[in-house]
């Protein structure tokens, strides 16, 4: 127990560290981080950012990509997906799910993650979006 813990109070730090570093970029409307409701909590089992829109997002994981940084989207809507087109059926109009989908970007977290590969990842969003001016 006492290594879970561990493991979970250095994700916890590094999602604040991302949070404190990204604010900034929020702030200006380049991207919208996560909201943790007052009375919630969460064990930093990712952090995410939203872009503008999905090209946006798959610009900047091309950014990632070469400056040699793995950052990926995070999930594919069930109806959009191979088996959800075979066996599913959307009801009703999709107002959020697809362009929320489409805008989700997952950075790395993991423990351990060492300070200075953290500073890479966030010069690499700050970086892509000074650029994007």
């Amino acid at each position: 127990l006492e290594q879970c813990n561990e493991i979970n109070d250095n994700r916890l730090q590094s999602w604040k560290w991302y949070y404190d570093r990204l604010w900034i970029l929020e702030d200006k409307g380049f991207v919208e981080l996560p909201v943790v409701p007052d009375e919630c909590v969460h064990n930093a089992h990712m952090f995410y950012i939203k872009v503008k829109n999905m090209a946006t997002r798959t610009a900047l994981l091309e950014f990632f990509k070469r400056n040699d940084v793995l950052a990926v989207f995070h999930y594919v809507p069930l109806h959009s997906s191979t088996m959800g087109k075979n066996i599913c059926v959307f009801h009703g109009e999709d107002k959020h799910t697809t362009k929320e989908s489409e805008r989700l970007l997952r950075i790395p977290i993991f423990y351990n993650l060492k300070e200075e590969e953290k500073e890479t990842i966030i010069k690499i969003i700050i970086s892509f979006f000074n650029n994007k001016r």
